[in-house]
């Protein structure tokens, strides 16, 4: 249980993060707390069910770790590769343990929070190619997008699991 109710971004600025990245890495690390908090003892049985037809926890998880890493590399004006795309296309179709979805999501913030610390704030404005239709976005577009999605499957992870257990 995390003893520190106080949200991240009011626990002030992070160590070695540039001014302007600051809430992108708050949001991050925000959502991988409130996901590992929420997420402890959490059945695995329940891990791959679905409520009303909507995606499980499992798929949550899986996607985040796969979306994060994607957002970034076009981020740093990188194409995907075989790896991230077989990812992509497999995202709810193997469904994994929760030690390992956790580990992977965690993994891809550590990641992800690395290379927001290294990002040159010169480079927000730069246009980068997303997608195989190379669809136009900023780097702090696509930084802004990775946690604005991430937050948004925070939120449906937090109800999906509440609604599980009450099932359950």
């Amino acid at each position: 249980m995390n003893k520190n109710k106080t949200e991240v971004w009011l626990r002030g600025p992070l160590e070695n993060m540039p001014p302007l990245l600051q809430p992108v890495a708050h949001a991050l690390l925000q959502s991988r707390e409130e996901i590992n908090e929420l997420m402890q003892g959490y059945p695995e049985e329940l891990l791959w069910n679905k409520v009303a037809g909507m995606a499980s926890p499992g798929f949550h998880l899986q996607h985040l770790s796969g979306m994060l890493d994607r957002l970034f590399t076009y981020a740093r004006g990188e194409a995907l590769n075989e790896q991230q795309l077989h990812y992509l296309a497999n995202e709810g179709k193997s469904t994994v343990d929760l030690k390992t979805l956790l580990a992977n999501f965690n993994k891809q913030v550590d990641l992800s929070i690395t290379q927001l610390s290294k990002t040159d704030e010169a480079t927000l404005t730069e246009t980068r190619g997303v997608g195989r239709a190379q669809l136009p976005s900023t780097v702090i577009g696509l930084l802004v997008h990775s946690v604005e999605h991430t937050m948004r499957h925070t939120g449906q992870i937090l109800v999906t699991v509440k609604v599980l257990k009450v099932k359950d």
